[in-house]
């Protein structure tokens, strides 16, 4: 039978090898690939430049000029909206070095039409303590909200809680913190489910704004090589999330662009009740039976999909909200810190948590928690432990993000359970002092055990958190080749990958964890064509990745970005 004429030949180029331990695709183990034919939106042959002999008058041909061909990059753990926003629509303030440059970017700064300047990316991992005082009494004037660069925490001045109406506020809010001087009034410093005070009384988003953003922020990550995306937390509670931007009518214009075809990027979205705080057994129940999964009907599941629900279990070290079994090396004021769930104590919060897990599996959906503390991190593997149909479990695919982990036996347990392991090298990089003074050298340096999660075959993906860190995945695999961070270099550090793990850290495990890796992921006969063709092959010396753009990015065989 006559061979069939591919739509598409990528030549010239360099298929490196990308997999973990034995995991390495055949067509990439027999020898060293250079060109890639497509038919139909797969990938149809890999193999030399003798594939250019299969190619008809109607073949388009690119030409890899020597560098790499890999795999559509999947970004296991990225706010999509939140960073589109981010980075088009609110003020940075990263770049401020000190709490009076903040102060001074925000006097010159002027309202959007809604009449509040809204900033974000204030770092007090950079900026230190003392943000509220600079920030309340600037711009008198006009209300501001200034969104930190963790999505922890969010501030406003004195002229935005008079807005709010939140400036003799005496409320207690389960999960969540409300700064307040020694008065007792707020001082505009609002954490984890305390954000929801504020995000709820901000005027909305128009809908333009989100949408342009979002079209535009799409364009900038397949210009990094992206095609893959997962959204951590869109719903009712996505507005105590980053920017205020993570509602339910932003799952909704996400849907209209997958139906328009505007949407080029393949996405899963989790569902987010509850917020990064307070969620409950009850919030979980009304958000399964609101609707929500209804949104996505029709769409092509590879494109948009609803993949599952997420869970803040804790909050985040540097708030002093992560649930560690020892206290923090420096005091914070919280101890151990706890659960971020509803619950009196301790116990009843791990029972609640137990039976949010317990709900999200029944229904048959993957649960995607948030857990930074080492004892948070074992309260979720006991929870998915004790899940009565542990072959539902597995099927569901549940998985931690971020972690941490007091000893590596429960790294067994992880993969014991089929749990999967979502982190952050990136984000331990750029915040590599200020967590190992909060830590402690043993912990901190257990942090994110990355190699020895893959030797236990745990299912363990590396993904950017932005708008927490940059969307350049780069960033991330070099962090987690050199586990280099602020607190000094990571040579001799046994938790180092090699390039070819964190490749496929990047593009396999996130397919796996989108429960699609019969689909996409890796250069293979019947795999989307989803590729990031690079400037340059992959250097041994990883650092030079930084150096290396993307020349050309395909979705399905069609040329979505092209130096």
């Amino acid at each position: 039978m006559e061979h069939a004429v591919p739509d598409l030949i990528i030549h010239g180029g360099v298929v490196p090898q990308i997999g973990l331990g034995s995991h390495l695709d055949a067509a990439v183990r027999a020898g060293r690939p250079t060109a890639v034919a497509v038919r139909g939106g797969r990938i149809q042959a890999v193999g030399d430049e003798s594939l250019l002999s299969t190619a008809g008058d109607r073949t388009r041909l690119i030409d890899a000029c020597g560098g790499a061909i890999l795999p559509g990059l999947n970004d296991g753990h990225l706010h999509f909206a939140a960073s589109a926003m981010t980075r088009h629509a609110h003020l940075s303030l990263r770049g401020a070095r000190s709490w009076s440059e903040v102060a001074l970017l925000l006097e010159s700064a002027a309202p959007d039409a809604s009449g509040w300047i809204r900033a974000a990316e204030w770092d007090e991992a950079t900026l230190g303590t003392g943000g509220s005082e600079a920030l309340f009494s600037a711009n008198p004037k006009h209300p501001i909200v200034a969104f930190d660069a963790s999505g922890h925490q969010v501030m406003v001045n004195a002229e935005g809680l008079k807005r709010l109406g939140l400036q003799d506020t005496t409320d207690q809010v389960p999960g969540g913190i409300i700064a307040r001087d020694t008065a007792g009034q707020p001082t505009g410093r609002f954490v984890d489910a305390a954000m929801r005070l504020v995000n709820e009384g901000l005027p909305e988003i128009p809908e333009q704004l989100l949408r342009t953003a979002l079209t535009r922020h799409q364009q900038e990550l397949h210009a990094l090589g992206i095609t893959s995306l997962t959204e951590p937390g869109l719903g009712p509670g996505g507005l105590s999330l980053m920017a205020a931007s993570c509602g339910t009518e932003t799952l909704g214009i996400l849907a209209s662009m997958a139906r328009t075809g505007e949407l080029t990027l393949r996405v899963n979205c989790l569902l987010l009740f509850g917020g990064t705080g307070g969620e409950s057994l009850e919030s979980v129940e009304h958000g399964l039976s609101g609707g929500l999964l209804q949104i996505t009907e029709g769409i092509d599941p590879m494109r948009l999909r609803i993949a599952g629900v997420k869970v803040f279990a804790d909050g985040i070290p540097r708030s002093g909200t992560a649930w560690f079994h020892d206290e923090y090396r420096i005091p914070c004021g919280h101890g151990h810190g706890a659960l971020v769930l509803r619950g009196q104590d301790d116990a009843q919060r791990v029972e609640e948590f137990r039976a949010i897990l317990t709900r999200i599996d029944a229904a048959g959906l993957q649960a995607g928690v948030h857990v930074t503390g080492d004892a948070a991190t074992e309260a979720l593997i006991e929870a998915i432990e004790a899940l009565p149909d542990a072959q539902r479990a597995r099927r569901n695919r549940h998985y931690i993000i971020h972690g941490a982990f007091r000893d590596g036996s429960l790294l067994e347990r992880v993969h014991r359970a089929g749990l999967g392991y979502s982190t952050n090298p990136a984000i331990r990089s750029a915040a590599g002092a200020l967590m190992r003074s909060l830590l402690g050298e043993k912990r901190f340096a257990a942090q994110q055990p990355l190699a020895s999660a893959a030797a236990r075959d745990v299912d363990v993906s590396i993904a950017s958190d932005a708008p927490v860190t940059s969307p350049d995945w780069r960033q991330s695999v070099i962090a987690a080749v050199t586990r280099d961070t602020t607190a000094g270099p990571g040579d001799g550090d046994a938790e180092r990958l090699t390039i070819s793990q964190a490749l496929a850290m990047m593009t396999q495990t996130p397919a796996r964890q989108d429960h699609a890796e019969n689909h996409k992921g890796r250069i293979a006969a019947g795999y989307l064509a989803d590729l990031c063709i690079l400037q340059e092959p992959i250097d041994a010396d990883v650092t030079r990745l930084a150096d290396n753009p993307t020349r050309h990015t395909l979705v399905g065989g069609e040329l979505v970005y092209s130096s």
